[in-house]
């Protein structure tokens, strides 16, 4: 394991249309896509997805956002995915990101920052069967 990672394209890097770019710098970087779909997620969804910020004064704004309109779950796979998908898309706020990074070269703010990124090995996996099955997965790649 560690070599997998979940990658969401946020409400807003749909809205602007960037997918594909910012698939492009994920696959430039030497990323692998397993897996993606669009989805519309609903506070049901999210909220099960976002349950570990559940009493972080962020969460319902968060929702609101991540429900206001489709976003592209990705699997995707490589060596250190965790780490170097983080090193990718930059700090969290897109004004500490460093220059080159997904998140500094597109993401409005703290709260619209385009990419949503798996942070640990564990949480990559418990992400990814959020939002694809194991069959999807076998099926795509035999493994």
């Amino acid at each position: 394991m560690g070599n997998r990672t979940l990658a969401i394209l946020k409400p807003d890097c749909i809205r602007k249309n960037l997918a594909g770019e910012v698939i492009a710098k994920i696959q430039g970087a030497g990323f692998k896509v397993l897996a993606m779909k669009m989805v519309k997620l609903n506070k049901d969804s999210a909220g099960g997805f976002y349950e570990i910020h559940k009493k972080r004064p962020f969460f319902n704004d968060l929702l609101e956002f991540m429900t206001s309109g489709p976003c592209m779950p990705i699997a995707l796979e490589k060596e250190n995915a965790v780490s170097d998908f983080r090193k990718l898309i930059g700090a969290t706020n897109p004004a500490n990101a460093d220059e080159g990074t997904i998140r500094k070269l597109y993401a409005d703010g703290i709260e619209q920052n385009i990419v949503h990124g798996s942070d640990s090995d564990e949480n990559a996996n418990i992400e990814i069967s959020h939002f694809f099955s194991r069959k999807e997965l076998l099926e795509i790649n035999g493994f």
